[in-house]
């Protein structure tokens, strides 16, 4: 009772919700589907939760992630496959239990943040280090598999494309929690050391995705720099920008092999071959029919629901050669929003991902930049909210950084 009364029981539940959500992405389904109820839990934990609730309602990030949901309801209304409407439905009850428990639940102190933050960090990393040994075990067939468009998962069979999102959300994440003062030198050290396992990783393994991230992320770091009239570092870092994808190539075979396997991929659907074994001239043709679905649709799309089975009629029309097996989904989060949901759901994602943008408090924080730099830019190669360790990757860390940030920045400016 006394722990409930002082608010630490709230704020324990939360802490729990955070580090399960941050192992449910590593390494268990399981507890990626039971963080968001843990969280829930912690929010009605809180001994003041009427006095909270109002403040749940004035969070606008909060507010927009509930809109997701919402407006998969509407699309009920012209939606006509009921069994993926209510899977989708149910899946997107994490737009709302996430922001729930950071606006409700009682928040983390700054100890706690950095503990969740280091956990996520070197938790990716050694994940990581140890998928990188599982590569160096038989690095020739492993290159061999990349020469043939394959990916080598993380070792707890995390997605490729979701694992070089997290790798790549380490390695800045490392850097930035070493800038708090009130990191010791041994953490410090440790995530210098992350930051470097999770850049070899994204080389070593060649993930095409991840380092598409990285590189971002470091380009736009540069130009920050250059803007502040902090021209040698940012002079240094463009630089390095040039020399480190040109070191890589040279010295790693996994690297030559997927740029020489990309190039050909592409090239096949350029030239009009047969492109049933290329991944990226396959996604390449599914842009294509999603431009024609989307030209009848732009107003309110297909509906979520019916993305896929719009995309099997329109492939019956023009297969561009493809086997049912290989007739993909499109791999661009945003193209994707638009088929379901038309300009409204294209115009809903980018308030999600970018209206936080306005607010001085999100410009301040470089964590927020990075996490909506990154989150944007893999949105244009895949379709990461499609996976469910790709939604509660986002949402989560939309609740830790977005939404717990406006709710501070809203009890600062009341006090």
């Amino acid at each position: 009772m006394q722990l409930y009364l002082s608010g630490r029981l709230s704020q324990y539940l939360l802490l729990l919700a955070c580090v399960a959500g941050i192992a449910g992405l590593l390494a268990s389904r399981a507890l990626i589907a039971i963080a968001p109820i843990v969280g829930v839990v912690a929010a009605m934990a809180n001994p003041g939760l009427r006095r909270a609730l109002p403040h749940y309602f004035r969070n606008g990030a909060a507010m927009r992630a509930a809109a997701v949901p919402a407006f998969l309801l509407f699309t009920g209304l012209y939606t006509s496959d009921w069994p993926v409407w209510r899977h989708e439905l149910f899946r997107d009850l994490t737009w709302l239990a996430v922001p729930l428990a950071f606006t409700l639940a009682v928040p983390l102190v700054g100890w706690q943040r950095r503990a969740v933050g280091s956990a996520f960090v070197l938790g990716t990393a050694a994940v990581g280090l140890a998928t990188l040994g599982q590569y160096l075990l038989n690095p020739a067939a492993a290159n061999e598999a990349i020469r043939i468009g394959q990916n080598m998962p993380a070792i707890t069979h995390v997605f490729h494309i979701s694992f070089g999102v997290m790798l790549a959300l380490a390695f800045f994440g490392a850097l930035l929690l070493r800038r708090d003062r009130r990191a010791g030198p041994l953490l410090r050290t440790v995530l210098l050391a992350a930051a470097v396992a999770a850049a070899l990783t994204l080389h070593i393994l060649a993930y095409r995705t991840g380092l598409l991230m990285l590189y971002t992320g470091l380009l736009a770091a540069g130009l920050r720099l250059l803007i502040r009239r902090n021209l040698a570092v940012g002079i240094a870092l463009l630089l390095a920008l040039g020399v480190g994808p040109w070191l890589a190539y040279q010295s790693l075979e996994s690297v030559r092999q997927r740029i020489s396997s990309s190039i050909w991929d592409v090239q096949q659907f350029t030239l009009g071959h047969d492109i049933n074994d290329y991944s990226l001239a396959r996604r390449l043709a599914a842009i294509k029919t999603v431009e024609a679905i989307a030209g009848e649709h732009w107003l309110l799309g297909v509906g979520p629901a019916d993305t896929r089975a719009a995309m099997k009629a329109q492939y019956e029309w023009k297969d561009f050669g493809l086997r049912p097996g290989n007739q993909v989904e499109v791999h661009n989060q945003y193209l994707q929003a638009l088929l379901g949901g038309g300009l409204v759901g294209l115009l809903l994602l980018l308030a999600v991902l970018l209206w936080p943008l306005r607010h001085g408090w999100a410009r301040r924080s470089p964590s927020i930049g990075f996490f909506i730099l990154i989150q944007a830019t893999v949105m244009l190669v895949d379709a990461p909210l499609d996976l469910q360790v790709g939604l509660n990757l986002f949402v989560f860390g939309y609740g830790f950084l977005v939404v717990a940030t406006e709710r501070r920045a809203q009890k600062s400016r009341v006090g």
